[in-house]
Protein backbone atom coordinates (compact mmCIF):
# COMPACT_ATOMS: atom_id res chain seq x y z
CA UNK A 1 0.00 0.00 0.00
CA UNK A 2 0.99 3.15 -0.80
CA UNK A 3 0.49 6.03 1.27
CA UNK A 4 -0.14 9.80 -0.06
CA UNK A 5 3.08 12.30 -0.59
CA UNK A 6 3.22 14.54 2.07
CA UNK A 7 6.15 16.65 2.83
CA UNK A 8 8.42 15.19 5.47
CA UNK A 9 11.60 15.79 4.13
CA UNK A 10 12.38 17.75 6.75
CA UNK A 11 12.72 14.62 9.07
CA UNK A 12 15.75 11.77 9.86
CA UNK A 13 15.01 9.18 7.24
CA UNK A 14 16.05 5.37 7.21
CA UNK A 15 15.15 3.18 4.33
CA UNK A 16 14.33 -0.81 5.44
CA UNK A 17 14.10 -3.63 3.22
CA UNK A 18 12.31 -6.53 3.89
CA UNK A 19 10.55 -9.72 2.01
CA UNK A 20 8.11 -11.25 3.56
CA UNK A 21 9.63 -14.16 5.41
CA UNK A 22 11.80 -11.10 6.92
CA UNK A 23 9.06 -8.99 7.58
CA UNK A 24 7.08 -11.54 10.04
CA UNK A 25 10.00 -11.69 12.21
CA UNK A 26 10.35 -7.53 12.28
CA UNK A 27 7.19 -6.34 12.51
CA UNK A 28 6.53 -6.00 16.13
CA UNK A 29 9.55 -3.45 16.16
CA UNK A 30 7.49 -0.85 14.17
CA UNK A 31 3.94 -1.72 16.16
CA UNK A 32 1.21 -4.03 15.34
CA UNK A 33 -1.14 -1.07 13.28
CA UNK A 34 1.13 -1.50 10.47
CA UNK A 35 1.21 -5.05 9.81
CA UNK A 36 -2.40 -4.04 8.18
CA UNK A 37 -0.93 -1.93 5.95
CA UNK A 38 2.58 -3.65 5.02
CA UNK A 39 3.68 -7.48 4.45
CA UNK A 40 6.78 -7.04 2.43
CA UNK A 41 5.44 -8.07 -0.85
CA UNK A 42 6.91 -6.96 -3.85
CA UNK A 43 6.60 -3.55 -4.69
CA UNK A 44 5.13 -2.76 -1.34
CA UNK A 45 5.88 0.79 -0.05
CA UNK A 46 5.00 2.35 3.77
CA UNK A 47 6.01 5.56 5.64
CA UNK A 48 6.01 5.20 9.08
CA UNK A 49 6.34 8.88 10.44
CA UNK A 50 6.58 8.75 14.36
CA UNK A 51 8.45 11.30 16.88
CA UNK A 52 10.16 13.03 14.30
CA UNK A 53 12.08 10.10 12.57
CA UNK A 54 10.58 8.55 9.00
CA UNK A 55 11.04 5.09 7.85
CA UNK A 56 10.24 3.84 4.54
CA UNK A 57 9.73 0.09 4.29
CA UNK A 58 10.19 -1.25 1.26
CA UNK A 59 8.72 -4.50 0.14
CA UNK A 60 10.77 -7.43 -2.18
CA UNK A 61 8.64 -10.39 -1.79
CA UNK A 62 10.95 -12.87 -1.82
CA UNK A 63 14.29 -13.28 -0.15
CA UNK A 64 16.39 -14.09 -3.49
CA UNK A 65 14.76 -11.85 -5.65
CA UNK A 66 16.76 -11.90 -8.70
CA UNK A 67 19.42 -8.93 -8.70
CA UNK A 68 17.95 -6.92 -11.59
CA UNK A 69 14.13 -7.23 -9.90
CA UNK A 70 15.43 -5.82 -6.83
CA UNK A 71 17.04 -2.58 -8.50
CA UNK A 72 13.79 -1.96 -10.75
CA UNK A 73 11.81 -1.72 -7.16
CA UNK A 74 14.27 0.88 -6.08
CA UNK A 75 14.05 2.67 -9.11
CA UNK A 76 10.00 2.58 -8.47
CA UNK A 77 10.41 3.57 -4.79
CA UNK A 78 12.77 6.31 -5.47
CA UNK A 79 10.95 8.07 -8.48
CA UNK A 80 7.67 7.73 -6.11
CA UNK A 81 9.15 9.66 -3.25
CA UNK A 82 11.90 11.89 -5.25
CA UNK A 83 10.43 14.90 -3.47
CA UNK A 84 10.78 13.63 -0.41
CA UNK A 85 14.09 11.93 0.02
CA UNK A 86 16.24 13.61 1.96
CA UNK A 87 19.65 14.92 0.42
CA UNK A 88 22.48 13.20 2.94
CA UNK A 89 22.40 11.19 6.01
CA UNK A 90 19.97 8.82 5.27
CA UNK A 91 20.35 5.57 7.19
CA UNK A 92 20.21 2.39 4.97
CA UNK A 93 19.10 -0.56 6.26
CA UNK A 94 20.48 -3.15 4.65
CA UNK A 95 21.14 -6.65 6.90
CA UNK A 96 18.45 -8.38 5.06
CA UNK A 97 20.59 -7.94 1.61
CA UNK A 98 23.53 -9.64 0.63
CA UNK A 99 26.71 -7.52 -0.96
CA UNK A 100 25.20 -8.00 -4.61
CA UNK A 101 21.93 -7.30 -3.66
CA UNK A 102 22.78 -4.34 -1.87
CA UNK A 103 24.51 -2.96 -4.68
CA UNK A 104 21.81 -3.43 -7.07
CA UNK A 105 19.09 -1.73 -5.44
CA UNK A 106 21.54 1.40 -4.49
CA UNK A 107 21.99 2.02 -8.21
CA UNK A 108 18.47 1.41 -8.75
CA UNK A 109 17.88 4.17 -5.99
CA UNK A 110 20.04 6.53 -7.97
CA UNK A 111 18.47 5.59 -11.44
CA UNK A 112 15.01 6.33 -10.11
CA UNK A 113 15.79 9.97 -9.68
CA UNK A 114 15.70 10.54 -13.49
CA UNK A 115 13.61 12.76 -14.76
CA UNK A 116 12.56 13.62 -18.45
CA UNK A 117 14.73 16.76 -19.01
CA UNK A 118 12.54 18.84 -20.79
CA UNK A 119 10.67 19.30 -18.21
CA UNK A 120 12.81 21.53 -16.35
CA UNK A 121 15.52 24.47 -16.80
CA UNK A 122 18.16 22.34 -15.91
CA UNK A 123 19.94 19.03 -17.04
CA UNK A 124 18.59 15.54 -16.21
CA UNK A 125 18.40 15.08 -12.37
CA UNK A 126 20.94 14.09 -10.30
CA UNK A 127 21.01 12.09 -7.22
CA UNK A 128 22.37 13.82 -4.37
CA UNK A 129 21.39 11.96 -1.45
CA UNK A 130 24.06 9.82 0.21
CA UNK A 131 23.40 6.36 2.24
CA UNK A 132 24.88 5.64 5.39
CA UNK A 133 23.96 1.88 5.93
CA UNK A 134 23.94 -0.75 8.26
CA UNK A 135 26.02 -3.51 6.79
CA UNK A 136 29.09 -5.66 6.92
CA UNK A 137 31.95 -6.18 4.17
CA UNK A 138 30.45 -3.68 1.72
CA UNK A 139 32.59 -0.31 0.01
CA UNK A 140 30.36 2.46 0.72
CA UNK A 141 32.93 4.64 -1.40
CA UNK A 142 33.21 2.02 -4.37
CA UNK A 143 28.90 1.61 -4.12
CA UNK A 144 28.16 5.16 -4.62
CA UNK A 145 31.02 5.84 -7.04
CA UNK A 146 29.66 3.17 -9.03
CA UNK A 147 25.74 3.81 -8.78
CA UNK A 148 26.37 7.66 -9.37
CA UNK A 149 28.59 6.68 -12.56
CA UNK A 150 25.24 4.54 -13.93
CA UNK A 151 23.45 7.19 -13.25
CA UNK A 152 25.06 9.37 -15.67
CA UNK A 153 25.70 6.59 -18.12
CA UNK A 154 21.92 5.83 -18.56
CA UNK A 155 20.95 9.21 -18.06
CA UNK A 156 22.96 10.43 -21.11
CA UNK A 157 21.74 7.57 -23.13
CA UNK A 158 17.98 8.40 -21.86
CA UNK A 159 18.53 12.30 -22.32
CA UNK A 160 19.83 11.70 -25.79
CA UNK A 161 17.14 9.53 -26.95
CA UNK A 162 14.15 11.35 -25.36
CA UNK A 163 15.11 15.02 -26.86
CA UNK A 164 12.78 16.28 -29.52
CA UNK A 165 14.13 16.13 -32.96
CA UNK A 166 14.84 19.85 -33.41
CA UNK A 167 17.17 19.90 -29.99
CA UNK A 168 19.14 16.53 -31.76
CA UNK A 169 19.36 17.29 -35.20
CA UNK A 170 22.78 15.83 -36.53
CA UNK A 171 24.87 18.98 -36.08
CA UNK A 172 23.37 19.19 -32.55
CA UNK A 173 24.80 15.90 -31.73
CA UNK A 174 28.02 16.06 -33.90
CA UNK A 175 28.78 18.98 -32.06
CA UNK A 176 27.94 17.17 -28.45
CA UNK A 177 30.01 14.51 -29.88
CA UNK A 178 33.39 16.86 -29.80
CA UNK A 179 33.10 18.41 -26.10
CA UNK A 180 31.78 14.34 -24.99
CA UNK A 181 35.01 13.45 -26.12
CA UNK A 182 37.31 15.82 -24.53
CA UNK A 183 35.67 15.21 -20.94
CA UNK A 184 35.75 11.60 -21.23
CA UNK A 185 39.52 11.69 -22.77
CA UNK A 186 38.29 9.67 -25.84
CA UNK A 187 40.39 10.29 -29.63
CA UNK A 188 37.50 11.86 -31.53
CA UNK A 189 37.02 11.35 -35.76
CA UNK A 190 34.50 12.60 -38.04
CA UNK A 191 33.97 12.00 -41.31
CA UNK A 192 31.85 15.20 -43.89
CA UNK A 193 30.12 13.92 -46.92
CA UNK A 194 33.78 14.30 -48.94
CA UNK A 195 35.52 12.61 -46.81
CA UNK A 196 32.63 9.92 -46.64
CA UNK A 197 32.67 9.55 -50.59
CA UNK A 198 36.95 9.48 -50.77
CA UNK A 199 36.51 6.77 -48.72
CA UNK A 200 33.83 4.88 -50.29
CA UNK A 201 31.21 4.95 -47.74
CA UNK A 202 28.31 5.24 -50.22
CA UNK A 203 25.59 3.17 -48.25
CA UNK A 204 25.68 5.42 -45.30
CA UNK A 205 25.68 9.13 -47.97
CA UNK A 206 23.01 7.23 -49.96
CA UNK A 207 20.91 7.69 -46.85
CA UNK A 208 22.76 11.14 -45.98
CA UNK A 209 22.05 12.29 -49.50
CA UNK A 210 18.68 13.56 -48.78
CA UNK A 211 19.69 15.69 -45.64
CA UNK A 212 19.77 18.96 -44.63
CA UNK A 213 22.59 18.39 -42.47
CA UNK A 214 26.10 17.50 -43.35
CA UNK A 215 27.38 13.75 -43.21
CA UNK A 216 28.84 12.90 -39.65
CA UNK A 217 29.99 9.42 -39.79
CA UNK A 218 31.83 9.45 -36.44
CA UNK A 219 34.29 7.28 -34.95
CA UNK A 220 35.01 7.20 -30.45
CA UNK A 221 37.74 5.84 -28.92
CA UNK A 222 38.49 5.18 -25.60
CA UNK A 223 42.05 3.96 -24.63
CA UNK A 224 42.45 1.73 -21.58
CA UNK A 225 46.13 2.70 -19.44
CA UNK A 226 45.90 -1.61 -19.24
CA UNK A 227 48.67 -2.37 -21.93
CA UNK A 228 47.23 -6.06 -22.46
CA UNK A 229 43.54 -4.82 -22.73
CA UNK A 230 41.57 -6.33 -25.18
CA UNK A 231 39.57 -4.54 -27.73
CA UNK A 232 35.62 -4.33 -28.29
CA UNK A 233 34.23 -3.06 -31.32
CA UNK A 234 30.72 -1.04 -30.54
CA UNK A 235 27.97 0.28 -33.37
CA UNK A 236 25.39 2.05 -32.84
CA UNK A 237 22.89 2.95 -35.06
CA UNK A 238 22.13 6.48 -35.33
CA UNK A 239 19.27 8.21 -37.28
CA UNK A 240 18.50 11.00 -35.39
CA UNK A 241 14.92 11.23 -36.97
CA UNK A 242 13.56 8.61 -39.54
CA UNK A 243 10.63 10.01 -41.68
CA UNK A 244 10.69 6.40 -43.64
CA UNK A 245 12.18 8.72 -46.66
CA UNK A 246 10.72 8.62 -49.89
CA UNK A 247 9.00 5.24 -48.76
CA UNK A 248 7.31 7.66 -46.29
CA UNK A 249 5.81 6.24 -42.87
CA UNK A 250 2.67 6.51 -41.56
CA UNK A 251 2.06 9.76 -39.86
CA UNK A 252 0.27 8.21 -36.79
CA UNK A 253 3.02 8.37 -34.10
CA UNK A 254 5.72 8.86 -36.77
CA UNK A 255 6.89 11.36 -33.71
CA UNK A 256 8.25 8.31 -32.02
CA UNK A 257 10.87 8.21 -34.73
CA UNK A 258 13.03 10.33 -32.61
CA UNK A 259 13.67 7.08 -31.02
CA UNK A 260 15.48 5.72 -34.32
CA UNK A 261 18.93 6.53 -32.52
CA UNK A 262 18.79 4.00 -29.46
CA UNK A 263 21.79 1.63 -30.70
CA UNK A 264 23.77 5.34 -30.70
CA UNK A 265 22.71 6.18 -26.81
CA UNK A 266 23.14 2.64 -25.68
CA UNK A 267 27.13 2.76 -26.86
CA UNK A 268 27.58 6.44 -25.72
CA UNK A 269 26.22 5.37 -21.83
CA UNK A 270 28.38 2.37 -22.25
CA UNK A 271 31.74 4.57 -23.37
CA UNK A 272 31.06 7.20 -20.45
CA UNK A 273 30.76 3.99 -17.93
CA UNK A 274 34.40 2.74 -19.15
CA UNK A 275 35.50 5.88 -19.20
CA UNK A 276 34.87 6.69 -15.83
CA UNK A 277 35.62 3.39 -13.97
CA UNK A 278 38.34 3.33 -15.95
CA UNK A 279 38.03 0.17 -17.38
CA UNK A 280 41.00 -2.07 -18.19
CA UNK A 281 39.34 -2.74 -22.34
CA UNK A 282 39.74 -0.28 -25.41
CA UNK A 283 36.73 0.53 -26.90
CA UNK A 284 36.33 1.47 -30.74
CA UNK A 285 32.68 2.96 -31.70
CA UNK A 286 31.09 4.27 -34.91
CA UNK A 287 28.18 6.14 -34.70
CA UNK A 288 27.25 7.27 -38.64
CA UNK A 289 25.22 10.45 -37.75
CA UNK A 290 22.58 10.97 -40.05
CA UNK A 291 18.75 11.38 -40.42
CA UNK A 292 16.10 9.79 -43.00
CA UNK A 293 14.70 12.96 -44.69
CA UNK A 294 12.63 13.88 -47.46
CA UNK A 295 13.80 15.99 -50.10
CA UNK A 296 14.70 16.34 -53.95
CA UNK A 297 17.93 14.56 -53.30
CA UNK A 298 16.87 11.56 -51.07
CA UNK A 299 18.18 8.55 -52.56
CA UNK A 300 14.87 6.28 -54.63
CA UNK A 301 13.88 2.80 -54.45
CA UNK A 302 15.68 1.21 -57.33
CA UNK A 303 18.77 2.99 -56.59
CA UNK A 304 21.63 0.99 -56.71
CA UNK A 305 24.65 1.46 -54.29
CA UNK A 306 28.29 0.30 -53.66
CA UNK A 307 29.03 0.07 -50.12
CA UNK A 308 32.52 0.37 -48.63
CA UNK A 309 33.19 -3.44 -49.19
CA UNK A 310 32.75 -3.17 -52.67
CA UNK A 311 29.18 -4.91 -52.17
CA UNK A 312 26.27 -3.35 -54.47
CA UNK A 313 23.11 -2.90 -52.86
CA UNK A 314 19.66 -2.46 -54.73
CA UNK A 315 17.40 0.22 -52.74
CA UNK A 316 13.63 -1.63 -52.09
CA UNK A 317 12.87 0.36 -49.13
CA UNK A 318 14.27 3.48 -48.43
CA UNK A 319 12.82 3.16 -44.98
CA UNK A 320 15.33 0.29 -44.82
CA UNK A 321 18.18 2.87 -43.99
CA UNK A 322 19.41 1.58 -40.59
CA UNK A 323 20.94 -1.99 -42.98
CA UNK A 324 22.17 0.82 -45.23
CA UNK A 325 24.24 3.10 -43.02
CA UNK A 326 25.39 0.14 -40.32
CA UNK A 327 26.60 -2.18 -43.29
CA UNK A 328 29.43 0.75 -44.00
CA UNK A 329 29.92 1.06 -40.22
CA UNK A 330 30.17 -2.74 -39.96
CA UNK A 331 32.95 -3.10 -43.00
CA UNK A 332 34.82 -0.14 -41.85
CA UNK A 333 34.99 -0.89 -38.53
CA UNK A 334 36.27 -4.54 -39.51
CA UNK A 335 38.46 -3.75 -42.06
CA UNK A 336 40.72 -0.87 -40.26
CA UNK A 337 40.38 -1.19 -36.49
CA UNK A 338 41.34 -5.05 -34.91
CA UNK A 339 38.62 -5.83 -32.10
CA UNK A 340 38.71 -8.99 -30.09
CA UNK A 341 34.74 -8.09 -30.57
CA UNK A 342 32.73 -7.27 -32.78
CA UNK A 343 28.79 -6.21 -31.67
CA UNK A 344 26.30 -3.61 -33.36
CA UNK A 345 22.94 -2.34 -31.44
CA UNK A 346 20.08 -1.22 -33.76
CA UNK A 347 16.44 -0.17 -33.10
CA UNK A 348 16.43 -1.71 -36.33
CA UNK A 349 13.00 -3.98 -37.42
CA UNK A 350 9.30 -3.84 -36.45
CA UNK A 351 9.68 -7.42 -37.11
CA UNK A 352 11.67 -7.37 -33.59
CA UNK A 353 8.87 -5.72 -32.25
CA UNK A 354 6.04 -7.80 -33.47
CA UNK A 355 8.18 -11.18 -32.21
CA UNK A 356 9.30 -9.98 -28.60
CA UNK A 357 7.53 -6.78 -27.82
CA UNK A 358 9.46 -4.68 -24.67
CA UNK A 359 10.43 -8.21 -23.44
CA UNK A 360 13.77 -8.94 -25.14
CA UNK A 361 15.94 -7.61 -28.44
CA UNK A 362 15.79 -9.82 -30.65
CA UNK A 363 20.43 -11.47 -30.91
CA UNK A 364 22.55 -12.83 -33.33
CA UNK A 365 25.60 -14.00 -33.66
CA UNK A 366 28.26 -15.84 -35.13
CA UNK A 367 30.43 -17.13 -32.17
CA UNK A 368 28.65 -19.33 -29.91
CA UNK A 369 31.06 -18.06 -26.93
CA UNK A 370 29.85 -14.93 -28.00
CA UNK A 371 26.25 -15.30 -27.78
CA UNK A 372 26.48 -17.29 -24.40
CA UNK A 373 28.07 -14.38 -22.63
CA UNK A 374 25.24 -12.62 -24.14
CA UNK A 375 22.77 -14.48 -23.23
CA UNK A 376 24.28 -14.46 -19.40
CA UNK A 377 24.55 -10.65 -19.07
CA UNK A 378 20.79 -9.94 -20.47
CA UNK A 379 19.67 -12.23 -17.95
CA UNK A 380 21.57 -10.52 -15.10
CA UNK A 381 20.96 -6.82 -16.16
CA UNK A 382 17.42 -7.54 -16.98
CA UNK A 383 18.06 -6.68 -20.26
CA UNK A 384 17.54 -9.40 -21.49
CA UNK A 385 17.84 -10.93 -25.24
CA UNK A 386 16.52 -14.11 -27.30
CA UNK A 387 18.86 -15.72 -29.52
CA UNK A 388 17.59 -16.07 -33.26
CA UNK A 389 19.28 -18.07 -36.54
CA UNK A 390 21.32 -17.00 -39.10
CA UNK A 391 21.17 -19.79 -41.53
CA UNK A 392 22.12 -19.72 -44.98
CA UNK A 393 19.39 -20.24 -46.46
CA UNK A 394 17.79 -16.52 -45.27
CA UNK A 395 20.41 -14.67 -47.57
CA UNK A 396 17.92 -16.06 -50.81
CA UNK A 397 15.66 -13.84 -49.84
CA UNK A 398 17.68 -10.63 -50.50
CA UNK A 399 20.08 -11.78 -53.27
CA UNK A 400 19.24 -8.80 -56.55
CA UNK A 401 19.25 -9.45 -59.82
CA UNK A 402 20.30 -6.15 -60.49
CA UNK A 403 23.20 -6.08 -57.78
CA UNK A 404 24.90 -8.25 -55.15
CA UNK A 405 21.93 -7.70 -52.38
CA UNK A 406 17.81 -5.72 -52.05
CA UNK A 407 17.91 -4.15 -48.61
CA UNK A 408 14.94 -5.52 -48.17
CA UNK A 409 12.97 -9.40 -48.92
CA UNK A 410 10.15 -9.02 -50.48
CA UNK A 411 8.45 -11.16 -48.10
CA UNK A 412 6.33 -10.50 -45.51
CA UNK A 413 8.38 -12.84 -42.95
CA UNK A 414 11.11 -12.96 -40.52
CA UNK A 415 12.50 -9.24 -41.37
CA UNK A 416 14.34 -9.15 -38.07
CA UNK A 417 16.64 -12.05 -39.54
CA UNK A 418 16.71 -11.03 -42.55
CA UNK A 419 18.16 -7.37 -42.12
CA UNK A 420 20.57 -9.45 -39.24
CA UNK A 421 21.61 -11.85 -42.15
CA UNK A 422 22.19 -8.78 -44.67
CA UNK A 423 24.31 -7.03 -42.24
CA UNK A 424 26.61 -10.17 -41.51
CA UNK A 425 28.02 -9.73 -45.46
CA UNK A 426 29.65 -6.75 -44.29
CA UNK A 427 31.44 -7.55 -41.08
CA UNK A 428 34.42 -8.91 -43.41
CA UNK A 429 36.09 -12.26 -41.61
CA UNK A 430 34.93 -11.38 -38.61
CA UNK A 431 34.73 -14.42 -35.82
CA UNK A 432 32.94 -12.71 -33.07
CA UNK A 433 30.23 -10.81 -33.95
CA UNK A 434 26.52 -9.78 -32.68
CA UNK A 435 23.92 -7.83 -33.90
CA UNK A 436 21.35 -6.65 -31.47
CA UNK A 437 17.66 -5.73 -32.71
CA UNK A 438 16.46 -3.52 -29.96
CA UNK A 439 13.36 -1.82 -31.70
CA UNK A 440 10.96 -3.25 -29.44
CA UNK A 441 12.90 -2.75 -26.22
CA UNK A 442 14.74 0.85 -26.75
CA UNK A 443 11.76 3.20 -26.18
CA UNK A 444 8.79 2.34 -24.48
CA UNK A 445 6.69 2.93 -21.25
CA UNK A 446 8.46 4.23 -18.73
CA UNK A 447 7.48 5.04 -15.02
CA UNK A 448 8.98 8.76 -15.21
CA UNK A 449 6.74 9.86 -18.26
CA UNK A 450 3.26 9.21 -19.68
CA UNK A 451 4.59 8.87 -22.91
CA UNK A 452 6.38 6.12 -24.16
CA UNK A 453 10.21 7.50 -23.46
CA UNK A 454 13.95 6.20 -23.26
CA UNK A 455 14.48 2.70 -21.23
CA UNK A 456 17.68 2.50 -21.13
CA UNK A 457 18.25 -0.39 -22.67
CA UNK A 458 21.55 -1.84 -23.89
CA UNK A 459 23.44 0.38 -21.16
CA UNK A 460 23.93 -2.40 -18.27
CA UNK A 461 24.16 -4.96 -20.88
CA UNK A 462 27.35 -3.41 -22.56
CA UNK A 463 28.51 -2.88 -19.10
CA UNK A 464 28.34 -6.36 -17.53
CA UNK A 465 29.34 -7.70 -20.85
CA UNK A 466 32.60 -5.80 -20.96
CA UNK A 467 32.84 -6.11 -17.05
CA UNK A 468 33.08 -9.86 -17.78
CA UNK A 469 33.44 -11.33 -20.67
CA UNK A 470 36.58 -8.73 -21.93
Amino acid sequence: MNQPETQYSQFPQTFHVFSEESWNSNKQKFGEPISGFFSGKKSEFFVDIKEGSVNFLIGIGKKNIPDHELQRIAMKFSHHYRKNILADKTVFNAEDLSENQFGSFYKGLFLGTYEYPFKKDHPVLKSEFSLYYKAENISETATHQEASALLDAQSLCQEWLNKPANFKNPDILSNFLKDFSAENNLKHTVFNRQKCEELGLSAYLAVNQGSHYEAAFTILEYNSENKNAKTIGLIGKCVTFDTGGISIKGSENMHYMKSDMGGATAVLGALAYASKMKFPVNIVAILPITDNAVSEKSYLPSDVVKAYNGKTIEVLNTDAEGRMTMADALAYLSKNHETEVLIDLATLTGSAVRMFGDTCAAMFSNNSSLRDSIIFSGDKTGQRVWNLPLWDIWKEDFTSNVADFKNISSKPIGDCIVAAKFLEQFIGDHPNWAHLDIAGVAFGNVDYSKEKAATGYGVQLLIDLMQNYL
